[in-house]
């Protein structure tokens, strides 16, 4: 079973306080993802920002439509420059997210770096492969577009 990585970053133009005001808080989640996802929050004490130990519960539908549960606990924070989510129950056989922010001239420069696993062995190599990859970097692409939205294109020069 192989574990397999990706990195995205996102130069956006507004300071690093917006930013972690914005992506610390649980309830912006479903803003920056696809709707055909059928992302939904569902749980019932999850908090206002981001802590250490938040179990954040999730109804997903990333295939077909079909439902599938999904528990992630925020297992570290260091406000304003970074949070990790690692999910305790779902379909991979592991995930772990990084969030990592950093004030740069003009803006912030937003990175994620996300390590996964696939269960069932070879087939899930073979689904990775397939379209769970895809599925994944799709779902990142929607979000650059929807953060471009919400807090404008970044025009600045690096």
């Amino acid at each position: 079973m192989a574990t397999y990585s990706f990195q995205t970053k996102q130069c956006i133009p507004i300071s690093i306080e917006q930013a972690w005001d914005f992506f610390s808080s649980p309830a912006n989640l479903q803003r920056i993802t696809p709707a055909e996802m059928g992302f939904e929050i569902i749980s019932r004490f999850h908090g206002l920002r981001m802590y250490p130990g938040q179990l954040i519960e999730y109804k997903v539908r990333p295939l077909l439509g079909i439902p599938v549960y999904w528990m992630t606990e925020i297992t570290q924070v260091q406000e304003p420059l970074y949070f990790i989510d690692q999910q305790r129950f779902g379909p991979y056989a592991l995930w772990h997210h990084q969030h990592h922010f950093k004030a740069i001239p003009g803006g912030v420069e937003m990175t994620d770096i996300i390590h996964y696993r696939i269960p069932f062995g070879p087939l899930g190599d073979l689904a990775n492969w397939l379209f769970v990859r895809k599925k994944l970097e799709g779902i990142f692409q929607f979000r650059y577009k929807a953060v471009e939205e919400l807090f404008g294109s970044w025009n600045q020069t690096a």
